[in-house]
């Protein structure tokens, strides 16, 4: 008998002598792989782990009752970040494409929430990079004998505002003590001789880091910004040919490159945290970093902080878990991965809590200050107050570049994670490009390097600021809230549940079911509510941001978050039909991924 030929499978469904061939989607190009499991964990915790673990959760920590905020912070974990942490990474895998393409597998209607990702994620490219120029310049400026932030006596200070007698006295603290009373008497007389206006005085560490490194006696404020610091152009150029080469092949690339920034700062931080508690005073710092205040529970706005702790620091929503798991294989054990990176990214955090306020706790010490005047909740804790107890070491020029090598290898990998998202989804959505990939990396890192201009120049710290308090936080809430909403409801927690068992071959249970499809979305719409009630305006130092710039805040607020009902407007007039059968084709998904067994359907039908 002649052997029947097999008939392709594409997405009509072909009718045969009066028989149903139930048809299958077209099978995908092959997707890239990870070259080792390692690289896709080491990739995931270098996201994870940013410069935010370094500064702003021990500064958090200590703020909101110490070993007390551990208990809100673990709830909020456990009930809010976890869940979601382990829901992306599942989602990548199982759908295996970015966040623009996911979403006509998920709910078409929703596709605006990878439109505005992809919006977040480049504002977030126009200034964390420049961050991570400014530590590139504090590397290079420390190749001296000693580290030129030390002294009053360089090109940038200014005489006038420019102290230098605690530094003088910083590491002699016998002579401080002696000289106590002259410092007072001293200091007296300066303020009583003179008849103008007090003067602010300025360490050398405050003074280099905004003379020298970003200019700001060249600006007035975000009215007049100055033009372009080229040296720090310069270095901001040099971060996006790292990560030009660094992402130029795909996760191939990357994912080598993440063997050396991912690990680097752990070796640095053990160096640095050995180091900090042998200095004199380590225990001052230490204590006021893990003191309990038990009294600080029963205030609502230490369960606030844990809440938005825990979220930014295990970036969900931002589509990187979303990318970098949608090169795994089907049946990696991603419930593992989730476990064992959120846990690694939680202990870096408390680590290096250990680690800055040991320095702190010294810096106190031989000032005779107490902690909370030695700290700052700003990038000035990395910039200017840990580079001055650096530069009181002795071998000082030793520990401020092993310091800034780990804020730059820190930097790296969660802009290599931001970016990728940005191209997996592109990518995924545009598959013709793939073909080009270099070509399109290059344009990627032009488009990103040209829009951080603006940050580069002598006023820069300023539009730093104005985009880090609303490029993201705020509308990068109300994203995962959506998310969380589409996976759960609409595309239904059981089938996502039921993915979720074809590739690890058991059901995630009750606890996490309940998460998703409660737990989850209460957190985020509470922290998403609250955020727009009592926003965190941007600061920097004594700086007051005019009042139209809180009006450009709320514009870049919206500028991402206008895509997700704009996108809803555009697929509903797109698509043909009456109202009902509109509403039903954009919330039925029009695409499944080639593994799939059966055709996705709203959870309602």
């Amino acid at each position: 008998m002649e052997k029947q030929e097999k008939l392709p499978l594409g997405p009509t469904t072909p009718i045969l002598d009066g028989t149903k061939v139930i048809a299958e989607k077209e099978t995908e190009p092959e997707r890239e792989t990870w070259g080792k499991k390692i690289d896709f964990l080491l990739s995931v915790v270098g996201f994870a782990v940013d410069l935010g673990n370094v500064w702003r959760f021990p500064y958090i920590c200590y703020k909101n009752g110490g070993g007390a905020f551990m208990i809100p912070y673990v709830v909020m974990l456990l009930f809010g970040g976890l869940p979601l942490f382990y829901m992306e990474l599942a989602l990548g895998q199982y759908q295996r494409c970015g966040c623009l393409t996911v979403w006509d597998r998920i709910c078409p209607a929703f596709k605006g929430i990878g439109l505005a990702i992809c919006v977040i994620a480049t504002y977030v490219a126009w200034y964390y990079n420049t961050i991570i120029a400014w530590a590139v310049f504090y590397f290079f400026s420390a190749w001296r004998a000693e580290v030129p932030w030390r002294t009053c006596n360089n090109p940038w200070n200014n005489n006038e505002t420019c102290t230098i007698y605690e530094r003088l006295l910083m590491g002699n603290t016998t002579k401080l003590y002696s000289n106590a009373s002259n410092m007072a008497n001293l200091t007296t007389t300066t303020m009583a001789a003179s008849t103008g206006p007090a003067i602010i005085r300025k360490s050398p560490t405050e003074e280099f880091f905004e003379y020298e490194v970003l200019g700001l006696q060249h600006a007035s404020g975000l009215e007049d910004v100055g033009g372009v610091n080229w040296i720090l152009c310069l270095c901001l150029l040099g971060v996006f040919v790292l990560v030009y080469f660094a992402m130029w092949k795909g996760v191939k690339s990357s994912g080598k490159a993440v063997w050396v920034t991912a690990t680097m700062p752990y070796v640095v931080l053990l160096i640095l945290l050995v180091r900090g508690c042998m200095l004199e005073g380590a225990d001052r710092g230490i204590f006021y970093y893990i003191r309990p205040v038990w009294s600080k529970l029963g205030d609502k706005s230490i369960w606030i902080s844990a809440a938005a702790q825990v979220f930014f620091s295990l970036g969900p929503g931002f589509g990187v878990l979303l990318a970098l798991s949608s090169y795994n294989k089907l049946n990696n054990n991603c419930y593992k991965d989730a476990l064992i990176t959120s846990g690694i990214n939680c202990a870096t955090s408390f680590l290096a809590g250990f680690a800055v306020f040991s320095v702190l706790g010294h810096m106190s010490f031989v000032q005779d200050r107490p902690v909370e005047d030695v700290a700052r909740d700003d990038v000035g804790l990395i910039f200017i107050v840990y580079p001055e107890a650096i530069s009181s070491l002795n071998f000082s020029t030793f520990w401020a570049l092993l310091f800034f090598f780990m804020l730059i290898t820190l930097g790296l990998d969660t802009t290599f994670g931001g970016l990728e998202s940005l191209c997996t989804g592109i990518l995924d959505e545009y598959v013709v490009l793939r073909k080009n990939r270099k070509l399109f990396v290059l344009a990627l890192m032009a488009y990103c390097f040209i829009g951080a201009l603006a940050t580069t120049t002598y006023g820069g710290i300023y539009v730093v600021q104005l985009l880090d308090s609303f490029g993201a936080p705020i509308a990068i809430i109300f994203v995962v809230f959506l998310e969380a909403v589409a996976v759960s409801w609409i595309y239904g927690v059981n089938r996502f549940c039921d993915d979720i068992e074809s590739m690890l071959g058991f059901r995630p249970g009750i606890y996490w079911r309940v998460c998703w499809s409660i737990i989850s979305p209460f957190f985020l719409l509470i922290l998403f509510i609250l955020s727009l009630i009592d926003p965190m305006p941007p600061q920097y130092g004594s700086y007051d941001f005019p009042q139209w710039s809180f009006i450009l805040g709320w514009i870049i607020v919206c500028s991402s978050l206008i895509c997700i009902p704009g996108y809803m407007i555009y697929k509903f007039f797109r698509t043909p039909g009456s109202i009902r059968q509109r509403i039903l084709v954009m919330f039925t998904p029009t695409d499944v991924p080639s593994h799939a067994r059966k055709p996705a359907l709203p959870a309602y039908v």
